[in-house]
């Protein structure tokens, strides 16, 4: 099953208009895959990063950054093993309590590191942000695209031009097929 969200790159513009701030291109009214084609074609890296972030659904986008550092040699430290796997406990099985465990090893991290940003996009991806049942605080619905793209694009500043480029074209191509088909 498809995970395409949106009819048009513009209607994601739309949706998240947090997302245009981040982006140097304007949207179109393309297929959200054509567009991300297109960035790839023009060699807009990042942006193809950022825009396929915010293309994915939420589960989806977890699973592709996990899938994205874990393709990187040595990107998983052997002192942070633990939000990675928050992460894709989530990812395996979305209910409130792995959202939860991914939400407080997030807090825990190094925000420098992208396994912090993984664990914390699991862990913004619904619920309450705040520990305090009195006083719940909604996640809102961009943080987890927010969290996906930091932690995608601080696990490939490790890979070294001129492999960098091919790197990410290969994430970004990662990130099309699983908006095609989905999870599952």
């Amino acid at each position: 099953m498809s995970g395409i969200r949106f009819a048009t790159a513009r209607a994601l513009f739309e949706t998240f208009p947090q997302s245009i701030t981040k982006l140097a291109v304007a949207p179109t009214d393309e297929s959200p895959v054509i567009f991300l084609k297109s960035l790839l074609a023009r060699e807009k890296f990042e942006d193809a990063v950022t825009f396929c972030a915010y293309l994915l659904p939420r589960r989806e986008a977890v699973w592709w950054a996990c899938k994205s550092t874990r393709a990187l040699p040595g990107a998983v430290p052997q002192d942070r093993p633990a939000a990675l796997a928050a992460a894709e406990a989530w990812v395996r099985e979305p209910d409130e309590q792995h959202r939860e465990a991914a939400l407080a090893v997030g807090a825990q991290g190094d925000v420098k590191e992208p396994m912090t940003w993984l664990a914390l996009a699991a862990g913004w991806s619904s619920g309450s942000l705040s520990s305090n049942p009195k006083m719940p605080v909604p996640a809102p619905h961009y943080l987890t695209a927010r969290a996906v793209r930091l932690a995608v694009l601080l696990s490939a500043r490790s890979v070294q031009s001129p492999v960098r480029p091919a790197h990410l074209r290969s994430l970004v191509a990662d990130g099309i097929q699983l908006a095609e088909a989905g999870l599952e």
